[in-house]
């Protein structure tokens, strides 16, 4: 394994990286891991010249029974961080999977006889806090470890519009997450342990778990951008909308944030077909890549995902099959071509993001978070001003009137989505 500086703190500007799906089995190849096939699947990543990449354990394969983590899951995981250490790429890994692709991963003692809610009962939360201290500290030696992500978008098992969800409130999705990321420390003290939610988060009126929770828990601030959440169907593949959503979340999720410089990762993002069409993949990851980039704070981009899933395995929905930046032969795609250009662009010639002095106004509470999802007043807003050729973020309602909370941000004009008039988002 190479010996580097702490990933935390190795790179000045942010980090590239890939949501690792493996080309053969798809993640079901845990249940027969080959070393060989990781490693070239690796070589492709990091010739491409990414920096780090994001990988999925699924819970049930690794701690089939409460009480049981399977030692030899444990080392598979191991050898996959030290193989991606020797190709020079830094590691990510999501603990409790959870939900991948459409498809839920639970383990057998937490669904039918033995149901329980996975955010609140005992008995499930000692054995999630157990699994995640076990992985982390498995993991605690490894310089190029960065840290645990607590899951894959688990937000998504505690309300609609799942079909069997773990009802919870607020506060109990706050007291689950600060449980999960505390286990994370104490496996594997000091590294960039956080959780990640689908939107819902950031745009569904009275989703359990907030904003708030997304930007002021853990060590930085995870957003998922995803096109065919009704931005593509309702704006167009060619719209403003499209080419500034992940920049749009980035920017967004900085209202809720303490912090006024939290690093913001864009841990998920992709060219999902037909919303966004394979031939205008490599124009979505080009155009999408450098709205991000523009972006202060950013921690990084990480792309979903390194290989399409073959076509050998069924019921996945269609978009799926497709959204590698290489093919399940590995060979790569346009869409990796061109983030493998992007990458070497930005590091060449790397430009730090200038502050974002717009700020549209937002009101904080979790209920009317509706007017921050597409179609709604703040995210047209936005979208009129970037087409404007604006550089928008978004700060609270209740931090507007705080000079210091806007100095620090280099904020200097206040907008209201109201004062822009008749909403008439360009859709071209």
């Amino acid at each position: 394994m190479t010996s580097r500086q702490h990933p935390v703190e190795r790179a000045a500007g942010p980090r590239f990286g890939v949501n690792y799906t493996p080309s053969q089995g798809w993640f079901h190849h845990w249940l027969d891991y080959d070393p060989g096939a990781v490693r070239a699947d690796l070589d492709g990543i990091a010739e491409l010249g990414l920096d780090h990449i994001r990988v999925f354990p699924l819970w049930p394969y690794f701690q089939p029974n409460r009480s049981l983590i399977r030692p030899r899951a444990v080392e598979d995981l191991v050898d996959l961080v030290d193989a991606a250490a020797e190709r020079g790429l830094d590691v990510n890994v999501d603990g409790l999977q959870g939900h991948l692709s459409s498809f839920d991963f639970l383990p057998a003692w937490t669904r039918t006889w033995h149901r329980r809610n996975l955010f609140t009962d005992p008995d499930v939360i000692e054995g999630q806090a157990a699994y995640l201290r076990t992985l982390a500290a498995a993991l605690a030696d490894r310089p190029t470890f960065l840290g645990m992500t607590l899951g894959n978008e688990i937000n998504q098992f505690s309300g609609d519009p799942h079909p069997d969800p773990d009802r919870i409130t607020p506060g109990e999705a706050e007291e689950w997450l600060r449980r999960m990321l505390a286990a994370c420390a104490e496996g594997a003290p000091g590294r960039l342990h956080l959780h990640a939610a689908y939107d819902a988060a950031w745009y569904l009126d009275g989703h359990p778990f907030t904003p708030g929770h997304a930007a002021r828990l853990g060590a930085a601030t995870a957003v998922h951008s995803w096109v065919f959440n009704g931005t593509a169907q309702r704006y167009g593949t060619d719209s403003v909308a499209v080419a500034q959503h992940a920049a749009y979340l980035v920017e967004l999720s900085k209202a809720w944030a303490d912090d006024p410089h939290r690093p913001v990762w864009l841990q998920e993002v992709g060219a999902p077909a037909p919303h966004v069409p394979p031939e205008r993949a490599a124009e979505f990851t080009r155009t999408t890549v450098a709205a991000a980039l523009d972006c202060p704070d950013l921690w990084g981009i990480t792309w979903w995902c390194s290989h399409d899933v073959s076509r050998d395995l069924a019921d996945f929905p269609e978009l799926e099959y497709g959204l590698g930046l290489l093919t399940s032969d590995r060979t790569v795609k346009p869409a990796g071509r061109a983030l493998a250009d992007a990458v070497a662009e930005a590091r060449a010639r790397p430009v730090p993001a200038a502050p974002r002095t717009t700020a549209l106004v937002v009101d904080g509470d979790p209920a009317r978070r509706s007017a921050c999802a597409p179609g709604g007043p703040v995210f047209e807003a936005f979208m009129r001003l970037a087409a404007a050729g604006a550089r928008p973020t978004t700060v609270l309602a209740e931090r507007a009137t705080d000079p210091d909370h806007l100095a620090a941000r280099g904020i200097t004009e206040l907008v209201t989505a109201d004062a822009l008039g008749p909403r008439r988002t360009p859709t071209g």
